[in-house]
């Protein structure tokens, strides 16, 4: 534990199955802690992805493991095979060798235990060794403001109850003014003692971009953004042709659907797969398009521009659509079913936000990173 003034340790497990969003806020929070002075160790379990954690902290890679299916079912190591016992135990072992070479004062946990049960295998035996230490570090959960409803009946009761044997803090990065736990977690009464929100995590404002697009549309990693690209193609061919479009299919998007999306381009558009100043090119944007997940949506509040969210639904999935209505009731988007998509729809959508002057600029906490670091480093020990 920490003594004297030795900067404080933290130990934080990211475990990312299927895209980045987890790692990417979680990489903007131990950047965050960084810069106040917290010595930081990152846990990650996932497949690497330049670039993250970032040189701020010091980085552990477990043994890669992946969701086996869009549906979480399943997992599998990097190279595809199912992961049995020994996998686990490996993990299990490497990770709680972590704990000990670290002697953290906080470990803190992503997700986990309202989601990532997969890899419970190796979090409950690093929870119980914390339990069943003399000088233990405290433990915190880093949790995203709105959760996937769960089907399955007691669930979330066993979440409550991991949190009241294993967790000191809950740290909800999100404004409660926008969205609270409970509404999306019905039992975060049982828990309410434990409770911080920490503001939304959201990068810093960037830099203005080289160039200026009026229609900026994003499609993620794009394996299923096909939909909305023809759409928002479909859109910019009807709207004025004095506005300027960039369309952003996504690495992961087939090659032949992004050769059909660019036979379609009229001469006002552009299509790219990747653009690394999308943050900064959403500054000067009149509208943003894209679906909206939790680190989109934060660059486009913090850029400040008009959106167009077209939630993510597939398979049961409720968080982007719970986070685009929201939105649209506060007058800051035009939230489109993935559905119900269609040329007609995204051309009204886009054509309301172009007319929407009357937006009011919103008041929500984007500072999360910072405040995530500052309730660490606060945080009573011992």
């Amino acid at each position: 534990m920490n003594a004297g003034h030795q900067p404080r340790r933290v130990l934080f497990y990211v475990q990312h199955l299927l895209g980045i969003g987890h790692l990417a806020r979680a990489s903007r929070i131990g950047r965050a802690m960084a810069e106040a002075g917290i010595e930081v160790t990152m846990v990650t379990g996932g497949t690497p992805v330049e670039g993250f954690p970032g040189p701020e902290v010091k980085h552990i890679a477990l043994p890669a493991i992946v969701s086996g299916d869009a549906g979480f079912s399943g997992l599998v190591d990097a190279d595809g095979s199912p992961v049995d016992a020994a996998f686990q135990a490996r993990r299990r072992d490497l990770l709680l060798g972590a704990l000990r070479d670290t002697q953290p004062d906080i470990v803190m946990i992503e997700a986990f235990p309202f989601g990532r049960r997969q890899v419970r295998f190796e979090l409950i035996p690093l929870l119980d060794e914390i339990r069943s230490m003399r000088d233990k570090p405290l433990v915190a959960c880093s949790l995203r403001d709105i959760l996937q409803e769960r089907a399955k009946p007691g669930r979330d009761q066993k979440s409550v109850d991991l949190v009241n044997r294993y967790f000191d803090r809950v740290l909800v990065h999100g404004d409660p003014t926008f969205v609270r736990l409970e509404e999306t977690f019905p039992l975060a009464s049982g828990i309410a003692d434990k409770l911080v929100y920490t503001g939304l995590v959201s990068a810093p404002l960037p830099p203005p971009p080289s160039e200026r697009f009026d229609i900026v549309v994003s499609a993620g990693g794009g394996a299923v953004g096909s939909g909305l690209l023809r759409a928002a193609v479909g859109a910019a061919s009807r709207l004025p042709s004095q506005l300027t479009w960039c369309i952003i299919s996504g690495p992961n998007l087939p090659q032949a659907d992004y050769n059909a999306v660019e036979t379609m381009l009229p001469a006002n558009a552009r299509l790219v797969r990747f653009r690394k100043d999308f943050a900064s090119l959403l500054t000067t944007a009149r509208v943003s398009v894209s679906q909206a997940g939790y680190n989109t949506v934060c660059d486009i509040l913090r850029a400040g521009c008009g959106s167009v969210l077209i939630p993510f639904t597939a398979g049961g999935e409720t968080e982007q659509a719970v986070r685009a209505g929201r939105l649209e009731s506060l007058g800051l988007a035009v939230a489109v079913e993935e559905e119900t998509l269609s040329v007609d729809g995204m051309t009204a959508a886009i054509g309301e936000m172009l007319v929407s002057r009357d937006r009011e600029h919103h008041a929500l906490d984007l500072e999360g990173a910072k405040r995530t670091a500052e309730i660490l480093a606060e945080m009573p020990l011992g």
